[in-house]
């Protein structure tokens, strides 16, 4: 999973959950991260979870404990202005 130099240390991470243009942002889900370079890894169970999160969410119309507004742009946008 990891290479040999890696350190790998538990930790609790913001995950962005995409699909279909909409989001789900979970904070402080575990994962196991490599401090050397970095890389994550998150088990099965907990991505389940988000997803069967998500699909409450915007499938059925439960409610999120908060939600933010994000303004987007685009990349080339940011060099015009």
């Amino acid at each position: 999973m990891f290479p040999a130099k890696c350190v790998v240390e538990v930790y609790g991470r913001e995950y962005i959950y995409r699909h279909n243009d909409k989001f789900l942002i979970v904070n402080d889900v575990p994962c196991l991260q490599c401090s050397y370079c970095g890389e994550q890894y998150f088990e099965g169970y907990v991505l389940k979870n988000i997803e069967k999160k998500f699909n409450k969410i915007h499938l059925y119309g439960h409610k999120a404990s908060q939600e933010i507004h994000i303004p987007v742009e685009h990349f080339l946008d940011l060099q015009q202005a």
